[in-house]
């Protein structure tokens, strides 16, 4: 089940995901987009199934966005579970201390009060979504606190270029275990597939000059850079990637210029600003 395993969606873990299911940005997936036969018109809905940990749990994807109760611009995917239903449940045995941290959260909310809790910056895990080789069914992988802690110990002092260019972290050395080599290998897949994923999002094209290189040899050279390095910051969120190509990813890590996140331009240390000619995810 595991041949395709394309990138679908990295969702923080909160307490709807614990208990019903979670909200996918239509416009942003549009490798699920693919799959489910093209988008879902609104109110309409469709049988899925979800494989986590050698198990297959039944669940439906729905386009939520079927009046103007919410005044939503664009249309919104939800994929729904039976609410503390048996992948609820699942889902709170492996994300235990989240599910305890909201569950006190949720008491502790003065009487009336709506308000959502988030988990602590230290504290966040997450569930990743990817396909398999059957169209309607997916896998889901935890990232839980642990195998982020871990990782952060593995990549201090590893080169940010060379990461990113292998999407690799040199673990095999005698005091790594089993266990870490494990815990890093999926966050390692799911940096990977990020890129995969926004590399066919820009067609292959830089999002700074706009080229796509190599089309004459029947290539196409194209890398995935994180703003604000991963190596220091962890973060291999689509909004912390970049389509560039080899000249300027290699003159970003040269210069080592300020990105201005409200401008999508990128500033040099002696004053040059280049803005991004292709943005659609940032």
């Amino acid at each position: 089940m595991h041949d395709r395993n394309e990138y679908i969606y990295k969702k923080e873990v909160n307490w709807s995901l614990l208990t019903e299911g979670m909200t996918l940005p239509v416009e942003n997936q549009i490798v699920f987009g693919r799959l489910v036969n093209g988008f879902l018109q609104k109110g309409e809905q469709k049988a899925i199934h979800i494989y986590l940990n050698g198990k297959v749990y039944d669940a439906k994807v729905v386009n939520v966005n079927y009046n103007q109760k919410y005044q939503r611009k664009h249309d919104v995917l939800q994929i729904r579970y039976p609410k503390n239903g048996e992948l609820a449940r699942e889902l709170q045995k492996l994300y235990a201390s989240s599910y305890s941290y909201f569950l006190n959260a949720r008491k502790l909310r003065p009487e009336g009060s709506r308000s959502i809790p988030k988990l602590p910056e230290n504290a966040k895990e997450y569930l990743v979504i990817y396909t398999t080789i059957y169209d309607d069914t997916y896998e889901f992988e935890t990232i839980e606190t642990n195998e982020v802690s871990t990782l952060k110990e593995i990549v201090v002092g590893k080169s940010e270029y060379s990461f990113e260019l292998d999407y690799s972290i040199d673990i095999k050395d005698e005091t790594s275990t089993i266990i870490e080599v494990q815990k890093t290998s999926k966050i390692r897949k799911l940096n990977r597939k990020i890129g995969e994923y926004l590399k066919e999002l820009y067609g292959y094209r830089c999002q700074i000059c706009g080229r796509l290189i190599g089309e004459e040899y029947g290539s196409h050279i194209v890398e995935a850079h994180h703003i604000d390095y991963f190596v220091k910051s962890l973060n291999n969120n689509a909004d912390n990637q970049m389509i560039v190509c080899p000249n300027h990813h290699r003159i970003i890590h040269d210069a080592n210029p300020t990105f201005d996140r409200t401008e999508i331009l990128y500033v040099y240390p002696n004053g040059y600003q280049e803005k991004l000619k292709l943005n659609k995810h940032l």
